[in-house]
Order: C-alpha cells, then sequence, then structure tokens
C-alpha cells in the first residue's frame, strides 16, 4: 500500500466567547508514502491547524485520520506519543533549538529516547549534520550559528530517528530569501534521497512551487 495518510471527512472549530469559528469543513484527503506535500494559504486560513492535526498535536472535532491504514485515536495520550516517537519528525518556524547545547548534542537529543549506546547517538548524529551541510559546525551552538545554519540543524534533528513523515510549520518564514531557498531545496533533496515524506505548511511562493503536490487554502 502506497498510501501514509487518510484524512476523511475532518472538521475542526474554534470557540471565541459565543462565536464558532470554523477552521476545517468536512476536509478529506490522502497522503501517499515519499510525498512533498505542501499545504498553501494565508495566515489564518487552517493550513496550520491541518499541519497540528496530521501531527497529532491538535485533535479533530470530529472525522477519521487513518495512518499506515490503521485509526488513530485521539483520546489515546499514550499511544499519540508512541506514534510521533516512532514515526514523526518535526521542524519548527523558529528552529526551537536548545541554546547551551552543540549543533551535535541537539541531534542527538531524539535519539534518547531510543536504547542507542552514546557512541551510537553521536554518529547518527554527526551522520545527519554532515548530511545537511553542517559537518564542520557540530560543536557550534546555536547563538554562533546563522538562521539557515540553525534551520538545518533542526532538520538533522527532525530526521536522525529515520521517521515516516516530516511535519514542517512555515519553515523558511525566518529566514531571508537565500537562506529559504536553500532549506526548501535542501528538504527537496532528502525527499529524494531518503524517500521521507514531507508535509509543510507555508505561504511562501518558493517553497509552494517546489511541492510535488499542493493543497490549497484559500
Amino acid at each position: 500500500m502506497n498510501t501514509l495518510i487518510k484524512l476523511s471527512n475532518i472538521h475542526k472549530y474554534y470557540q471565541t466567547g459565543k462565536i464558532k469559528n470554523q477552521v476545517l469543513t468536512d476536509f478529506s484527503y490522502t497522503f501517499e508514502r515519499g510525498c512533498f506535500s505542501i499545504l498553501a494559504g494565508p495566515s489564518g486560513s487552517g493550513k496550520s491547524t491541518l499541519l497540528n492535526i496530521l501531527a497529532t498535536l491538535d485533535k479533530p472535532d470530529s472525522g477519521t485520520y487513518l495512518f499506515e491504514d490503521q485509526e488513530v485515536h485521539f483520546e489515546k495520550d499514550k499511544s499519540l506519543t508512541e506514534l510521533r516517537k516512532k514515526n514523526f519528525g518535526f521542524v519548527f518556524q523558529s528552529f526551537n533549538l536548545i541554546p547551551v547545547l552543540t549543533a551535535l548534542e541537539n541531534v542527538e537529543l531524539p535519539l534518547t529516547l531510543f536504547s542507542y549506546s552514546r557512541k551510537e547517538q553521536a554518529e547518527k548524529a554527526r551522520y545527519m549534520l554532515e548530511l545537511v551541510g553542517l559537518k564542520d559546525k557540530l560543536k557550534q551552538k546555536p547563538g554562533e550559528l546563522s538562521g539557515g545554519e540553525q534551520q538545518r540543524v533542526a532538520i538533522a534533528r527532525a530526521i536522525v530517528t529515520q521517521p515516516k513523515v516530516i511535519f514542517a510549520d512555515e519553515p523558511t518564514a525566518n529566514l531571508d530569501k537565500r537562506n529559504a531557498e536553500n532549506i526548501i531545496r535542501l528538504m527537496r533533496d532528502l525527499n529524494t534521497q531518503t524517500g521521507m515524506s514531507f508535509i509543510i505548511a507555508s505561504h511562501d511562493p518558493k517553497v509552494i512551487s517546489e511541492g510535488k503536490e499542493v493543497v490549497s487554502f484559500i
């Protein structure tokens, strides 16, 4: 089966006082393995809400979510934690690196949830940093890196456990044009090289143009 994620009839609303704001209405979509999918639209359009539901960081009010043909039960926190740990990687707009740790130590962090030795953690983290073009920055802390380099560290951290899908929320928003282009090109290359699926929420035209498929929120 090539289907990775299947959403059926997803509804999501937020209550503001007496006002009910419907964000997603009867949304259905299928994401295939190896996808490089862009959720495109302006701020407030619902793309980040959908990304958070896909990443199980938020739950729909109704509808069905299948991951590898198994239904995701949002009320079971323990099973959601295991799902994220084994299958998901995350890239955030603000990098979310730990300032007091080196690039290598930041990338090692997700591996501490698994039964790797310290040597194995370091080897895997080093390899991922080399893969994203930072083999000379292993001992640098985030404050000593440029914005583009920090996002590369964040990407290395997201892929170090070899997840099945990477979720990225506006990954180029805090970068200048050149670094933004480099980051989206890097993510596209990693998608091709590793076969990992990427689902990215963005309003950046350059990011949108790189998508194998675009889900538009207008």
